[in-house]
Order: C-alpha cells, then sequence, then structure tokens
C-alpha cells in the first residue's frame, strides 16, 4: 500500500470532530436533521420541459451567481464561518508565456493534522467513521440545487426537503482558496464516495450554466489526485481572469468513426506541462457529461488518478489523468518542490498556483510552476495509450490523420453574466510587468 503523510485541507468547521456519530441533533447534514429542514432551494431549469408559459416570473440572468451564490458566501463570511479571510491574501500574475496565478495563502497552514492518505487506490468506499459532509452545520450550507421541472430556472428561501430523496447542496469550503469558494455536494444523504458518473457530472454541469460566466469554474479532483475527502463533491469558485489552460494551444483530434451523431468535439493540450484531454460543445449538456463521464468511468475503473476542470459556463471541460502522488510516495520528486508543500490538484494544473510560505510566493516564476506541473503529467507515452483506451472505451475510434493547431486566448469573458470582481482586486492589481 502507497502512503504519504499528508496535511489535509480543512472544508468544514466540524472537520476536526470527526469522531462525533451521526444523528448528532445539531442542525447537520445527516438524516436526524436534513430531511425537516427549510433550506432555501434553487431549482435550476430542465432543458428538456416544453417551452411554455408557466406563470413563473424569470429570474435575473445574474441572479444564481451574484445575488445568491455570492451574496450568501459574503453573508457567511461576515458571519465569521471561515478560518480566515482570503480576501486578504496576495495575488499576483506571474511573468511569462501563460501567466500563471500565484497567490499567498498563509492561512491554509491553520489548525491542520498530519494523516495518513492512501493514494493507489482511486475508488474507495465510503466511511462513516471518517469526516464527511453529513456532519457538516446547516450554517454553512448556502442553499439546495436540484433539477427543477420547469424550463425556467426557481428560487424558494425557504423550501422543505423531499424526504423520499437526498438533497444535492452548496456549501462554503470555510478554507477558501479564492472568492466565492463553495462546494457542490451531490446527494448528500446518500453518502456517495468520491467518484464520477454521469448524473453527478451533469449537475455539475448545470451549476456552470447556471453561474453563467467564464469567471466561475467548478474543478474535481479524484482519491489519488488530493481530493481530500472521501464523500462525493465539486469545488467552485470566482477568479476574475483567464486560467493559463485555459490559453494554452490545443490539437482537435479526428474521428474516424463511433457515435456518428455526437457534436462533442475531441482535442488536446499541447505545448502546457501536464497533457490533458478537451471537450466541447454537445447538443445539450448531457451529451457532453454522458461523454467526459464514460472519460472518467475508464480512469476510476483502471485505477489512474484524475482531476477535471469545467470552464466556460459548461461548454468546455479539461481532463488530466496525473501521477504525481505515486511519484511522491515512491520519493521520485525533487525535495525542493516538496518543500513547498505545494499538492497540485485541478486548481494548480489550470495555473492557479496556491503558495503557503511568502517565499515562494516572492520567487514565484513560470520556471517553478512548469517544473511542479511537469511532475503531474503522465509522459507522452503513457498518455498516448490512455487516450487510446479512453477512446475505444466511449467507442471512438480516432483518425490517422493529423488536425492543425488551434490557438486559445482564453475563454471568452463576454457573458451575458455581468459578474462582481472580488473586492481584493483593485484594476490590475493582478498583472505585474
Amino acid at each position: 500500500m502507497l502512503t504519504i503523510k499528508r496535511v489535509p485541507t480543512v472544508l468544514s468547521n466540524y472537520q476536526d470532530d470527526s469522531s462525533e456519530p451521526r444523528g448528532c441533533g445539531r442542525n447537520c447534514l445527516g438524516e436526524c436533521c436534513l430531511p425537516v429542514s427549510k433550506l432555501p432551494l434553487y431549482a435550476f431549469k430542465n432543458d428538456a420541459s416544453p417551452d411554455v408559459s408557466s406563470g413563473v416570473a424569470e429570474l435575473p440572468s445574474d441572479f444564481f451567481l451574484n445575488t445568491l451564490l455570492l451574496g450568501q458566501w459574503e453573508d457567511r463570511m461576515s458571519r465569521g464561518l471561515f478560518r480566515y479571510d482570503v480576501t486578504a491574501c496576495e495575488t499576483k500574475v506571474i511573468p511569462g508565456k501563460y501567466g500563471f496565478v500565484a497567490q499567498l495563502n498563509e492561512g491554509r497552514h491553520l489548525k491542520k493534522r498530519p494523516t495518513e492518505f492512501r493514494v493507489d487506490r482511486v475508488l474507495q468506499p465510503f466511511d462513516p467513521a471518517k469526516f464527511n459532509f453529513t456532519k457538516v452545520g446547516q450554517e454553512e450550507v448556502l442553499f439546495r440545487f436540484e433539477a427543477g421541472e420547469d424550463h425556467k430556472s426557481l428560487f424558494l428561501e425557504h423550501a422543505v426537503a423531499d424526504e423520499t430523496k437526498s438533497p444535492s447542496v452548496v456549501a462554503i469550503n470555510v478554507s477558501p482558496i479564492e472568492y466565492g469558494h463553495v462546494l457542490l455536494i451531490p446527494r448528500v444523504l446518500d453518502c456517495l464516495p468520491q467518484r464520477i458518473d454521469p448524473d453527478n457530472l451533469l449537475l455539475a454541469l448545470h451549476m456552470a450554466a447556471e453561474a453563467g460566466s467564464a469567471y466561475f469554474r467548478l474543478g474535481y479532483n479524484s482519491l489519488g489526485a488530493f481530493a481530500t475527502i472521501n464523500h462525493l463533491h465539486f469545488q467552485a469558485y470566482v477568479l476574475s481572469t483567464p486560467f493559463p489552460v485555459e490559453k494554452a494551444p490545443t490539437q482537435k483530434i479526428p474521428i474516424e468513426n463511433g457515435l456518428s451523431q455526437c457534436r462533442v468535439k475531441f482535442s488536446k493540450l499541447l505545448d502546457y506541462p501536464v497533457r490533458g484531454l478537451v471537450y466541447e460543445g454537445g447538443s445539450t449538456l448531457k451529451e457532453l457529461s454522458d461523454i467526459v463521464a464514460r472519460s472518467c468511468i475508464w480512469l476510476q475503473e483502471n485505477n489512474i488518478p484524475f482531476n477535471v476542470l469545467i470552464s466556460d459556463s459548461g461548454r468546455r471541460i479539461f481532463l488530466f489523468p496525473q501521477c504525481y502522488a505515486e511519484k511522491q510516495a515512491l520519493g521520485e520528486v525533487s525535495q525542493e518542490l516538496l518543500d513547498t508543500q505545494v499538492n497540485p490538484a485541478v486548481w494548480e494544473i489550470s495555473g492557479h498556483m496556491v503558495l503557503k510560505r511568502k517565499k515562494d510566493y516572492e520567487d514565484a516564476s513560470e520556471d517553478y510552476a512548469w517544473r511542479l506541473l511537469s511532475e503531474v503529467s503522465l509522459s507522452e507515452a503513457r498518455f498516448e495509450e490512455v487516450k487510446a483506451y479512453i477512446f475505444e472505451a466511449i467507442g471512438l475510434v480516432e483518425s490517422k490523420e493529423t488536425a492543425a493547431v488551434e490557438k486559445n486566448e482564453g475563454t471568452p469573458y463576454q457573458s451575458s453574466t455581468t459578474v462582481s470582481a472580488a473586492p481584493h482586486f483593485t484594476e490590475g492589481c493582478l498583472v505585474l510587468h
């Protein structure tokens, strides 16, 4: 069994009290409290429903992100529920080709306890004895996020939970990386392990689509790829600048046959330190979700750790198979990189480097980011092998012809939603010349 000494990120104020049994009666997310609660409910629109008038007023285009999510997040900040003030953290764009973003977040050092973390099993059974999100207090929950029955989104400030099904909730991360950092926890009472399937990935895509902003991304880390809790969850936050990976050139992967009606475009990253696949488009969110989920399922079942970035309001997804934790456990990562205590999960891989020591922040360079992330990536030969297996699993045959390289300027930031910039970003403060 491969293990590494890890210091877990604290996601909830109740995490340190992981020995407390379920049924605590303290207004938690467990079966004792949640089914009779009246949390706010955001019911997202059902794209499959007919476009007929229901008499329900349309919500403003910026309601979900600006009014609800960020408004509730700032409310929790004013109530002192976070372990530190992330809006006070220094942030800069590192000079260089891609503009990696560096943040000094010394608060993520605080109040942590060492643990043994198994890194050689992507799929592990849910363990109710360990911390999980049913032990989170309801004051950390912003709202329930569930599918509606109408073609319009609906918000109910007080909605009694349906006792016949497990609700999905959006909660704060009390150790935030960025402004608006939240957790999407699908079907929280079902106690699902950290494992992607088409339904929970589709839920995450709907959240990105409802936000309607290129500044708002969701991320997923598998076990073995720096997920810290084995209870199904996605992370999301607002960063008002393109991620470096969004600007990386890509090469379309021509498909010879298979899935003849599929409208999803497949590409691979080029000239980026972590090799990855890019999925775009599709006739519906469900089509895109199904294809990406089947790719993730193959990785899970074949024990290959991976990270997922959901970008461009759910229309563009990056998939990164990775091997950093395995290299770390085998002693194959340099001490210089280990000393930074940076665990390259989805945000770091995408180009947002969260640094815990002031020296590392002051010395941050594109060369450092490139060296760290290069250790994450599969070798070219192994990546091509994994890609071929993924395509076989989803029923595609790659063509032998070579496609042209596509240059990307980052996600287009002219969305219909007006996004409030994080309060700690004054105009121009991100760019260093």
